[in-house]
């Protein structure tokens, strides 16, 4: 599995990635600066760098326009994307000066969950993700919080295993919020849905979950 990791420049603490030969690591403005901070190299510098302040001078810049459609972080999706990446670990897209983003940035796993791929914002010991029509499995070292929201106006065919509450082809409404604060409870579990997109946010890694289609 070939993953893009994405710096981004919310909040974010010290950033640790063990990079593959067929991954790709791309800075977002001023997520450049966490690059310089953890003694990063990123293989692509993207952005039209109002908050970075300045053009990188070092890298492989790609220097976008200030009048554009897409945040910086989408960009480097995309840009992603077009190269084959199905994976992406994103770094610092959530809190910071600007909440709109964090909520930019969590629509981005459903677009990308929509394109046949899983994203991750990764926030110290927490992730949040999204799948669509799919099933999420979770390893059973997993402790602590897992919620699950409804993305779409409904979701269907919605089921929790081996969580403290499980539940059965169940359906998931946007308006609703009962998918709060469930737990792992040290057996394998998963979350899957038969129709329609789910958010969902838990204590753990990216890589203690699995993506089944």
């Amino acid at each position: 599995m070939s993953v893009c990791y994405i710096i981004s420049a919310g909040d974010c603490s010290h950033i640790e990635i063990s990079k593959k030969s067929d991954d790709i690591i791309i800075a977002a403005d001023a997520g450049m600066n966490y690059c310089r901070r953890d003694n990063i190299v990123p293989d692509v510098i993207i952005g039209d760098f109002d908050s970075l302040g300045s053009i990188p001078e070092e890298g492989n810049v790609i220097k976008l326009p200030v009048e554009k459609d897409d945040t910086d972080t989408s960009f480097a999706v995309k840009y992603a994307m077009e190269k084959g990446y199905k994976t992406f670990v994103i770094f610092g897209a959530t809190g910071g000066k600007r909440q709109d983003h964090t909520f930019a940035n969590i629509a981005l796993l459903s677009y990308i969950s929509k394109n046949d791929g899983i994203g991750f914002l990764v926030s110290g010991d927490t992730t949040i993700t999204a799948i669509t029509d799919a099933k999420l499995s979770f390893s059973d070292s997993l402790r602590g919080d897992i919620s699950v929201f409804s993305f779409d106006t409904v979701s269907q065919g919605v089921t929790e295993t081996g969580l403290y509450y499980n539940f059965t082809d169940a359906i998931v409404e946007n308006s609703v919020v009962t998918g709060v604060s469930n737990s792992f409870t040290g057996k394998e579990s998963s979350v899957s849905v038969r129709k329609g997109t789910l958010i969902i946010y838990f204590s753990g890694k990216f890589s203690d979950c699995t993506l089944d289609k």
